[in-house]
């Protein structure tokens, strides 16, 4: 029943609250936005969660399948490997390589890619020409391909396929904030402020970039999902985490011999990239959806 008022307060609601009541009403993003939020807390805290020694090998329990199996055991609910190491463990670890590592390079990306993005959108003449020529080419080129290029020169491992992911991701962060800030420097807002006196930075702290955080979250979960499908790549090709790194990737390159013989070994690494890479895809396009119902209101 609704609650009698004397006088009708009409409540306005800030582009924050607006985004996050459209982006709730659709069920899918907030499940997306949950198993989001589930994968970035095993990331955290996985290491203090994981039941054994993710590295530690036992001989006598040596591809032992899942609990639920008859051949399973319960100490090791979801089996071991061929060197008898716990699959949970390793599992709950590999969250911090595929699922943390990509956190870190998309934000790298973000905030590099702001950077040169100002200094492409506010550039004019022959600055202007250059950085949309390499912008051009630069996206031609699929993020994977360009990674195993920049791993190819720097050479493998877990830190050069963190520079080459994120050197790779930098082109559409650039391209976005770029269009973004041209976009706006067209309104008739930001025309007068400039009538107004206002500089160049004044206009970009003021004007331009508290209109261009929603742009930057919905570019920082699209570049989340292919982060984490590069880091997997590169591990499975064998140029990003070597071993005995858990990465859910490599995890996938090293059962490929026993698929026969435990094909859990490479479909529980599989299902959790996929999962992974489903739940930012689907708190990427609630946010699309959610920025386009905000800005049509």
């Amino acid at each position: 029943m609704a609650k009698f008022q004397w006088l009708y307060h009409k409540t306005e609601h800030g582009p924050l609250s607006q985004l996050w009541v459209s982006f709730r009403q659709q069920h899918s993003a907030v499940i997306g936005l949950m198993l989001f939020g589930f994968f970035t807390l095993i990331a955290l805290f996985g290491p203090v969660l994981t039941p054994y020694d993710p590295y530690l090998q036992n001989p006598d329990a040596l591809l032992l399948p899942p609990s639920w199996d008859d051949m399973g055991d319960v100490r090791y609910l979801l089996g071991t490997d061929d060197l008898g190491r716990d699959q949970l463990s390793r599992l709950i670890k590999g969250a911090s390589y595929t699922f943390g590592i990509a956190l870190i390079t998309a934000l790298g990306a973000m905030l590099l890619g702001l950077l040169l993005g100002v200094l492409a959108g506010m550039s004019k003449g022959f600055r202007a020409s250059a950085f949309n020529h390499v912008l051009d080419l630069a996206l031609t080129i699929p993020s994977l391909l360009l990674a195993i290029i920049i791993v190819a020169i720097l050479g493998p491992g877990l830190i050069n396929t963190i520079w080459a992911i994120m050197l790779a991701l930098l082109p559409q962060f650039v391209h976005g904030v770029r269009n973004t800030i041209l976009q706006q420097l067209e309104q008739e807002y930001v025309i007068a402020y400039r009538l107004d006196g206002a500089n160049n930075w004044q206009i970009l702290r003021y004007v331009i970039f508290p209109n261009t955080w929603e742009q930057l979250t919905v570019l920082f979960s699209m570049a989340l999902s292919t982060a984490i499908l590069d880091i997997a790549a590169l591990g499975f090709l064998g140029l990003g985490a070597q071993a005995p790194a858990a990465e859910w990737g490599l995890m996938v390159a090293d059962a490929l011999d026993l698929i026969y013989l435990s094909p859990w070994s490479i479909a529980l690494p599989g299902l959790l990239i996929f999962i992974a890479v489903l739940s930012v895809n689907l708190v990427s396009d609630g946010l699309r959806t959610a920025v386009r119902k905000r800005q049509e209101n």
